[in-house]
């Protein structure tokens, strides 16, 4: 018998679907490394977070292996290509509340701190929303990655 299949892609499109019914806007932290295809000049210490709402890309498609669709930066069109083991987290811009994992064997670092621990993945997380006023949308500026500190676990 073979081994389950990872359950993180599908919780990270159970995230995705609660953020759209509700209206939210779905971001997704990526750690960045030879696999990931993103634009390089939005990448900060490794991470880049994606605006993966459904008008700010084009074809998205989130399967169990890897989350693709066309986005623009900069008034710039970008295919990008994230592998699901890459992805640290998906949360809802407006209110923070989301899901973050832990990193596994993607290259770059050794996952993500959960209030000082590395908890098993995944945990129910609350980020810090980004400023109110901020648009967010892939035309803009990206945003700004939560700080690592700013998780907290929810239970």
């Amino acid at each position: 018998m073979s081994a389950p299949a990872s359950s993180k892609p599908y919780l990270i499109r159970a995230i995705f679907d609660w953020c759209v019914d509700n209206g939210f806007t779905p971001h997704v932290v990526v750690i960045v490394d030879t696999t990931t295809r993103v634009p390089n000049a939005y990448v900060k210490d490794g991470q880049i977070v994606l605006n993966i709402a459904p008008y700010a890309t084009n074809g998205l498609t989130i399967s169990n292996d890897d989350i693709t669709c066309q986005a623009r930066f900069g008034g710039v069109a970008h295919s990008l290509f994230v592998p699901i083991s890459n992805v640290v987290a998906i949360y809802a811009r407006e209110n923070g509340q989301g899901m973050a994992f832990e990193l596994g064997n993607a290259a770059g670092s050794g996952g993500i701190e959960l209030d000082g621990s590395s908890e098993a993945s995944p945990q129910q997380v609350e980020l810090d929303s980004p400023a109110a006023g901020e648009d967010g949308d892939a035309d803009d500026k990206p945003p700004t990655p939560p700080a690592r500190g700013h998780l907290r676990v929810i239970k």
